[in-house]
C-alpha cells in the first residue's frame, strides 16, 4: 500500500497516511477540522510487509537461504 503525504492549507499540519490506491483522498484536517487537507506531491513510499519478501517468495531450491548460508560459511571459515 502506498504512503501518501498530506498537509493542511489552513493550519499547516502535515501527516503521512497509509492508504489503498482505491481509497478516496482525505480532505478534513485532523488538527483544525477544516476541509483543506490536501495530498502533497512527493516521492512515492511503500512498505514491504512479511517475513522475507524476496528471501522467501521468489527464490527456489538451495538459493532460498542465501543470508543463512553466508553467515554459516563465514563462521566456519578460517580465523584471522
Amino acid at each position: 500500500m502506498p504512503i501518501y503525504e498530506y498537509a493542511c492549507n489552513d493550519c499547516g499540519f502535515a501527516k503521512e497516511v497509509l492508504q489503498k490506491l482505491s481509497d478516496s483522498p482525505l480532505t478534513k484536517c485532523p488538527e483544525c477540522k477544516a476541509e483543506t487537507f490536501r495530498k502533497q506531491v512527493s516521492a512515492p513510499g511503500f512498505r514491504l510487509a512479511g517475513s522475507g519478501w524476496y528471501e522467501t517468495d521468489f527464490k527456489t531450491g538451495k538459493k532460498k537461504n542465501l543470508v543463512a548460508d553466508a553467515s554459516s560459511s563465514q563462521s566456519s571459515g578460517s580465523a584471522a
